[in-house]
């Protein structure tokens, strides 16, 4: 039985880049007053119980965060967090952003970071 589950979760999640999960639109687009740097520090705490750790980059004048899946490293989701005048700019595209089935914890997690 636990191999059958193992082969769902597997066919479910495939195996995605980074440039494949940036071709889905986002699915969260928002504009925060914290800055780039406590943005990607509240995701990181917020993250850190379901999954592994951020691959934070620098871009543009913010950040990309590539968050893993929960059973691999392979890429779930991107953030890409700008700075912008009074605080920073936010878009989050998700792997299978059109399941409604997915993970929510990153969604949340990055809707938690908003504000506060």
């Amino acid at each position: 039985m636990k191999r059958w589950a193992w082969i769902v979760v597997l066919a479910i999640s495939g195996c995605a880049t980074v440039s494949d999960i940036n071709q889905t639109p986002p699915t969260l687009s928002v504009i925060s007053g914290k800055k780039p740097q406590e943005y990607v520090q509240c995701l990181s705490g917020n993250l850190s119980g379901s999954r592994g750790a951020l691959q934070v980059e620098p871009h543009k004048g913010g950040y990309r965060v590539i968050v893993p899946q929960s059973l691999s490293s392979a890429p779930a989701a991107v953030f890409y967090i700008d700075e912008r005048s009074g605080g920073s700019s936010i878009k989050l595209h998700e792997q299978m952003s059109n399941n409604p089935l997915r993970p929510q914890d990153v969604h949340k997690a990055g809707e938690a970071c908003i504000s506060g």
